[in-house]
Formats: structure tokens, C-alpha cells, sequence
């Protein structure tokens, strides 16, 4: 595969406006997370959007190598719907959990996120394996979120 460099830079662009938007949308409602009681193992904030970063930068180059595959068009485009579905969950988990505070719904979200997350990994890794293993971190971080959205739920 010819790495195409305006291409990459345009799924890159796409993940990170999403996490962008979300950032963006969110900014006066993230100050309330620092109030709420959390659990053990509660990373500093300042980790959050260092690690979504790096997490959308993955999504961009996972998306990427399938759009770039040889694979059948119509596989292709059922797993970069599956991976729309998911950066539009993963969108809605950042209004519902800050802005509207709704910690339950944002943990529904979070569990449908993991499990669109799941199957993109298993839709990518059939077109380019490498593609689904570079999500792994992401479906690991989501579920250490769903840890963190649970606790909240508990103690707040």
C-alpha cells in the first residue's frame, strides 16, 4: 500500500474534529467533573485529553488503512460505517456525561460505545488486521471509562 499523505492527514482531521467538537462543546461543564467523588484509580485530569488524542490520532490511521485497502468496497464501507457509529457515540458520551450530567445514560452510551468499538475492531482486522489492533487501546480506555462513569454513578 502507497501511503497517501493528504488522505491520512484527512482521516487524522476527521477523529480529531470529532474530539475537538466534544472538547469544545464541553468546556464549561468539565470543570464539574473535578467536584464529583471519584474512585480509586482516577487518572489526574490533565491525562484525559492527552490520551483521547493520541486515541483519535489511532482512529484516523485505522480508518485510513481500511479506506486505502484492496478490500471489497462494500466491506469497506460497512466498516467505516460501523467506525461513524462509533466516533457519533463517542461523541454523545462527552454531551451527556458533562453537559447534562445524566452519569446513567452517559453509561448505556459508554457500554453501546464498547461494543461499536468491538466490532469495528473485528470489521477493520478483517480488511487490515493492523488497523483493528491499533483500536485495542481505545476498546481497553473505554472500558476503563465505563469504570470510571459507573463509579460516578455510585458515589455521587
Amino acid at each position: 500500500m502507497c501511503l497517501k499523505w493528504k488522505e491520512l492527514m484527512i482521516s487524522i482531521a476527521i477523529s480529531l474534529g470529532v474530539g475537538t467538537l466534544a472538547g469544545f462543546l464541553t468546556r464549561n461543564s468539565v470543570a464539574i467533573y473535578s467536584e464529583l467523588e471519584k474512585p480509586p484509580l482516577s487518572p489526574p485530569q490533565w491525562l484525559f485529553p492527552v490520551v483521547w488524542t493520541l486515541l483519535y490520532i489511532l482512529m484516523g490511521i485505522s480508518a485510513y488503512l481500511v479506506y486505502q485497502s484492496d478490500a471489497d468496497t462494500k466491506e469497506k464501507k460497512d466498516a467505516l460505517r460501523v467506525y461513524g457509529i462509533q466516533l457519533l457515540l463517542n461523541f454523545v458520551w462527552s454531551l451527556v456525561f458533562f453537559n447534562m450530567q445524566a452519569y446513567l445514560l452517559a453509561f448505556i452510551i459508554l457500554i453501546l460505545l464498547w461494543f461499536a468499538i468491538y466490532i469495528m475492531i473485528e470489521r477493520f482486522s478483517a480488511i487490515y488486521m493492523t488497523a483493528g489492533k491499533l483500536q485495542i487501546p481505545y476498546l481497553l480506555w473505554v472500558m476503563f471509562a465505563g469504570y470510571l462513569n459507573l463509579a460516578i454513578i455510585c458515589l455521587n
